[in-house]
């Protein structure tokens, strides 16, 4: 397959991207269920603007509560239903693993955007990843994707320079930055 013939992606973090990060102390952590999920505003035009563009939209989360006992993998699952059900996404990719399960899908590696990217013939150099913590900004760079950072300014570690090609304060100017320069 040439490079021609290969589509673009926008990959989008969940938690804090699609749907409001629950803030504990400063620092984001996922909903606990469906009902404390609340999307993000403007999230369905957002993604119709890039759909529009055709950008295949594909979801890579870490839930690492799962490895950790404190979510259930249903409880995930029924969360991404619900967003598939509301919102145009191709397709979510989901790491379960911890920090010490040594995993190669867990963000920052970059298993589950390699993975993404030959399933649904896409073009990484020419794609975009959209998140809000620094373990999204440097899976992306090493999948070689433009990165743009949503900074809400969270007391979290922050993502090195060289791997944001674009500061957000929100995932509309992230979208408006992504139909500018795509």
């Amino acid at each position: 397959m040439g490079v021609g013939s290969l589509n673009r992606a926008v990959f989008l973090d969940r938690d804090g991207v699609l749907n409001q990060a629950e803030l504990r102390n400063g620092k984001p952590h996922p909903p606990g269920s469906l009902k404390d999920l609340k999307l993000t505003p403007h999230v369905e035009e957002c993604l119709a603007d890039l759909k529009r563009l055709q950008f295949r939209l594909i979801v890579v989360t870490n839930q690492p509560d799962v490895a950790r006992g404190k979510q259930t993998k249903a409880a995930v699952e029924e969360m991404h239903e619900f967003l598939i059900s509301r919102l145009p996404i191709d397709d979510i990719y989901v790491c379960y693993h911890d920090d010490s399960d040594g995993c190669e899908c867990r963000k920052p590696a970059p298993g589950l955007l390699l993975e993404a990217a030959q399933k649904h013939h896409i073009d990484l150099r020419s794609s975009f990843f959209i998140g809000d913590r620094w373990r999204d900004m440097e899976a992306g760079r090493r999948a070689q994707c433009q990165n743009i950072f949503i900074d809400y300014r969270y007391a979290d570690r922050r993502p090195g320079d060289a791997d944001v090609s674009f500061v957000a304060d929100s995932l509309r100017t992230a979208v408006d930055w992504i139909l500018e320069h795509a």
